[in-house]
């Protein structure tokens, strides 16, 4: 692998919300020097970043690579190879928005994973969940009301994002079954959700001891467990039976968001859904009875940023995007950086992303040992966030495991 030396950049370093003069050596895929005058190799390969900001490649927590349909019904129904192929261009344009690492939260698997890691297809670092937990007739279910239940096959194609497990010794089994299969860690569905269509946004999703298997399960593993949750009473009683991120949690409110900075917990917010649903939902085929759940959530999703904010939680960025919204992925930055600044919001898609993963001092920073993973961008995202909008417009190169894939 060639050595690079990205030369005559600003670089940002988004520990202390600064930029400075600085150059940056990538050998073998890592960091390994930053400042001026460096000692490189003779055949180093010079990239010219003069005018341009180099900061971290970004992350985001909350992903659905296999949703290529904002139905979820109808994608969990894909041929294994059609969902599959669908999720190729999906992947690609994440990469080339700059978010060089992302957490899967139900749906991509280890194949899917392994297949960018070796350069098989163009996409980001994946950490995959495998196929989320639901209850029966929880935020997972997609089986329509009927007279009869049908048992739900449909859980083993590539398509669904979730499977139904109920009982405290099946919840064993599936996370042990997740895990070998490649899930870096486990997703249960803790409440009720807007894409499902029997469970109202307050169902509370799994008893104590199914919820307390899963937790030990993944912890047997060294891994952990992350929770679709929405209300106060379903992400409380999450955090206290150990689960370490929560997913959404649009309805927090204070009490709660104490409780989770006391137990150390991560809130993954994911706004940017929920405009996109409001705004093209129906026209692209989310089921009516879904299209109705949205305002329950989605008025109170930038509160819950206040609230958190202000307890002192930290935040990971999500954007839990379906099908053709997946293009709105960098609009999470804007609504956030609206009521938390930009220095708060760059630090949440690079510092806490890796802290989420287990990757810190690895993801998210420049400095030597770290996975070099990083973006040259026309424009300062301190200053102005725009500048990492839209599909990667003004990202001039784009560099993952010290490989070129935008230049």
């Amino acid at each position: 692998m060639t050595a690079i030396l990205i030369q005559g950049g600003r670089v940002l370093d988004v520990e202390a919300l600064s930029v400075l003069n600085c150059d940056v050596l990538i050998e073998q895929g890592k960091i390994t020097q930053t400042g001026l005058n460096l000692k490189t190799p003779a055949d180093v390969q010079i990239i010219d970043a003069t005018g341009l900001t180099v900061m971290p490649g970004m992350i985001d927590c909350h992903t659905h690579i296999v949703a290529s349909q904002v139905n979820l019904g109808l994608n969990a129904n894909l041929p294994n190879a059609l969902a599959t192929l669908r999720a190729v261009p999906i992947l690609s344009g994440i990469l080339m928005r700059g978010f060089t690492t992302v957490r899967d939260a139900g749906g991509a698997n280890w194949s899917l994973a392994e297949a960018t890691r070796t350069d098989i297809i163009d996409g980001p670092r994946l950490f995959t969940s495998g196929r989320a937990l639901s209850q029966t007739g929880g935020h997972g279910d997609m089986r329509p009301r009927s007279d009869i239940m049908e048992p739900c096959a449909c859980s083993q194609r590539i398509g669904n994002i979730a499977r139904v497990v109920d009982g405290v010794d099946n919840i064993r089994l599936a996370v042990r079954e997740e895990i070998q299969m490649g899930a870096t860690q486990i997703k249960i569905m803790a409440s009720g959700g807007v894409a499902s269509p029997n469970d109202p946004i307050h169902f509370l999703g799994y008893s104590e001891n199914e919820i307390l298997a899963a937790v030990e399960e993944a912890g047997n593993a060294g891994t952990y467990v992350m929770a679709h949750a929405y209300t106060p009473q379903a992400i409380s009683r999450a955090i206290k039976f150990g689960v370490r991120t929560i997913e959404h949690g649009n309805l927090v409110d204070a009490d709660t968001a104490t409780l989770m900075h006391e137990h150390n917990a991560f809130m993954v917010p994911t706004l940017v859904t929920y405009e996109a649903l409001a705004n093209e939902g129906a026209s692209l085929g989310f089921p009516a009875e879904s299209v109705a759940k949205i305002e329950a959530v989605r008025g109170d999703g930038k509160k819950s940023l206040e609230i958190l904010a202000k307890a002192g939680v930290r935040m990971g960025l999500g954007s839990d995007l379906l099908g053709a919204l997946h293009r709105h992925q960098s609009n999470e930055l804007k609504l956030r950086a609206d009521i938390l600044g930009n220095g708060m919001t760059l630090q949440q898609a690079t510092l806490v992303g890796a802290e989420i993963l287990g990757m810190t001092n690895q993801l998210g920073v420049i400095k030597p040992g770290a996975i070099a993973d990083l973006l040259l961008v026309d424009g300062n995202p301190l200053t102005d966030i725009t500048c990492l909008l839209g599909q990667g417009e003004h990202i001039r190169v784009i560099i993952k495991d010290g490989k070129t894939y935008k230049q």
